[in-house]
């Protein structure tokens, strides 16, 4: 996964995770991989309520790996991935357990380019979040898992651990926190942006973009050689925004979810 740690960006934070904050944060963790002479040439992650996540891989690699989980009879909620290796394993989970399958969310990795702060900036300033901050930053992790349909509540370690590393920055104005963003530890020189949630009353006012900006200098900043982002393509609004800011498509994904848990 090191040797592209941009399209690999999720399962190495997730796996650097459970290395820094030990192996109870996902105790049902799974983690696979394919071989083709010799060499891997696909991995998987599946962290209990999530769907399981694939790297780009070949077409058998995707179905066999749903003929595998499902001889386990996992509960699995739905598969991320490229286009082709989701839709490959949703195939052969469909026919396998009769799940079928819609799609949840059509998503696109974007990696910086040049970053272009916003110019004027909106009202207030950035500044890092702390401890005093938990609550606050639960509660908008949580939100934000809501209006985006992800799957299952935030993990409290995953955010306490990003506060512990200062991997979150609030925007302020007017004395109030209005907008956040958080970012992953550098790995393999990428960092990813991630959440980024603005409150609704807060909105259009050009808080998320100012706090997407800061959150990526301090990436920068700390050390990270690219920082990347996934957008919801649905979003023409926060994908315009990110583009602005300086980043650049780079691959798509597609979530798909399986309407039922039935078994074969």
């Amino acid at each position: 996964m090191r040797a592209d740690p941009v399209a690999n960006t999720v399962p190495l934070t997730v796996t650097r995770a459970i290395q820094t904050l030990g192996s109870g944060l996902y105790p049902d963790a799974l983690f696979g991989w394919w071989t083709a002479d010799g060499e891997v040439a696909g991995t998987c992650v599946w962290t209990g309520p999530y769907p399981v996540l694939l790297s780009a891989m070949p077409g058998p690699a995707a179905s066999g790996l749903a003929e595998v989980l499902a001889g386990r009879e996992s509960a699995i909620p739905g598969v991320n991935g490229t286009p082709e290796a989701a839709e490959d394993f949703a195939d052969a989970w469909t026919r396998r357990t009769g799940s079928p399958a819609r799609v949840a969310r059509h998503e696109r990795l974007h990696r910086l380019a040049d970053l272009d702060m916003p110019d004027p900036p909106p009202d207030g300033a950035a500044r890092v979040a702390d401890g005093g901050d938990r609550e606050l930053v639960r509660d908008w992790y949580a939100a934000f898992r809501r209006d985006t349909g992800g799957h299952g509540d935030p993990n409290p370690a995953v955010v306490d651990g990003r506060l512990a590393e200062g991997g979150i920055v609030l925007w302020e104005a007017g004395g109030r926190p209005v907008a956040l963003a958080g970012r992953t530890p550098a790995i393999a020189g990428t960092a990813r942006v991630a959440p980024v949630y603005t409150p609704a009353e807060h909105r259009r006012r050009g808080y998320g973009a100012a706090v997407t900006a800061a959150v990526t200098r301090a990436a920068q900043d700390a050390g990270a050689e690219d920082v990347v982002l996934f957008t919801d393509l649905a979003n023409p609004t926060s994908n315009s925004v990110y583009h602005r800011l300086g980043y650049r498509p780079v691959e798509d994904r597609l979530v798909l979810a399986f309407t039922s848990t039935a078994r074969p």
